[in-house]
This record gives structure tokens, sequence and C-alpha cells, in this order.
């Protein structure tokens, strides 16, 4: 992402689009790996950037909820190898008693954003994924995300009920850091997680969650 110059980026964009010419290979025959498997830069998400989550996570915390958000939440996970479609994900249960799911849009930056200003923003985004894509979405995006565990669907919303929109978060973040190419952000989780329920609902060994994400697809992880 880093080095590809713009024209050939364009070809490619072009290119994905078409079928003609394309050689297929067998799923069977392939390994699902994630767009980016080792980020350069600690991901970024968004905390409570949906308001029905913001809702369900002060019910969690036993928190009075007054329906306002005026700033976003920000904070970065290190990502050493992030998993692909298939891949195993721990249940690490000596270590965490409450592991949750949390389907998310992420962006992905396509050249370094530093002071950008809000109407320019998405002339910075590379893409948008939860596993892997180079499909061009309206901006802002308006997507259908929900996620299943063992096939129950558990979170059901629209990426135009974000908060804080994409073009505002690459702004306002830009104004304090330059976001690199490559740099992934995570624009927060809707309702539906597992602390959401009454008693709380979290992931056990043996789970399936499944993440699907409107014109992108779909990441599926057993936990084991």
């Amino acid at each position: 992402i880093s080095r590809i110059p713009p024209a050939e980026l364009q070809i490619l964009k072009i290119a994905s689009q078409k079928e003609d010419g394309l050689r297929f290979v067998p799923k069977a025959d392939t390994i699902a790996c994630a767009p980016i498997i080792s980020p350069r830069q600690d991901v970024i998400c968004l905390g409570i950037n949906y308001m029905a989550h913001a809702e369900e996570s002060a019910r969690y915390k036993k928190e009075a909820f007054g329906g306002d958000r005026p700033y976003p939440i920000y904070f970065a996970k290190r990502v050493n190898e992030a998993v692909g479609d298939g891949g195993i994900v721990p249940a690490y249960e000596n270590l965490v008693d409450s592991l949750d799911y949390e389907v998310e849009l992420a962006v992905v930056i396509g050249k370094d954003a530093k002071n950008v200003a809000k109407e320019d923003a998405y002339d910075y985004v590379f893409g948008y994924t939860i596993l892997n894509d180079m499909d061009e979405f309206q901006n802002p995006p308006e997507l259908a995300i929900k996620s299943y565990v063992n096939g129950e669907l558990r979170q059901n919303s629209n990426t135009s009920l974000l908060i804080f929109d994409v073009a505002h978060v690459i702004s306002e973040l830009s104004q304090g850091m330059t976001l690199k190419a490559g740099t992934i952000i995570a624009t927060g989780t809707p309702a539906g997680v597992g602390m959401g329920f009454e008693p709380p609902n979290f992931l056990k060994p043996g789970d399936t969650v499944t993440c699907e994400i409107e014109k992108i697809g779909v990441l599926e992880n057993p936990i084991v």
C-alpha cells in the first residue's frame, strides 16, 4: 500500500471489477489470510461508536447513560499477527473470563495523512474490510453489519449509524498524528455483544463467531 503508484492502483481497481481474462483458483487450494497480516502501526480503535452499543455498555457497567456522545473514544491495540478467515482464536481460559465478539468495519489508510480536512478524508481511504476488499463504496459507506455465534444472529446494524463517521475520525486523528499508509482503523461495534445480554453471554471453547459486512464478505473463526 505504501509503495504502489496511483496509476498502478487505478489499474488494479479497474481489473478487480472485471472477470474477463481472470484465472480462478479453487478455494480448497488457497489459504485465507488477513489483508494486512502484520500491521506496521497499532490498530486504532473507536470505542462505543454506535448509540445502541453505548446503551448496552452502560447497562453492563451499571452506569447511567445520558444519551450524549460528544467526543469519540480512541484506543490502540498491538497486533503481531492478524487471524484470517477460518483461523483459530484461542479462548485464553487462564487469562480472561469474558471473551467477547465485536464485528467492526475496518478502514485501511492508503497514503500518509496529516492535518487532513474532513471534506478531503476519503481521498486517504485505501479500502474497507473485515477480511480483504478492493470494492468501491459510496462515501460515507452505508453497509449492513452483522455477527453470529453458532449461527445465531447477535449483532445486526448498519454502518450509517456510526456516531463519528469515517471522515470525522480520519480528520481528527490526523491533526495530532500522521496516519501512515496501511494504518487500520476499527470504527467500533454495534449492539448485541456478549456483555449486552442479561446475564452476559460470553464466548467459550467450541463456539464459532461469524462476522459479516455487506459487499465485503464474511470472517468466520472457531474458538478453541
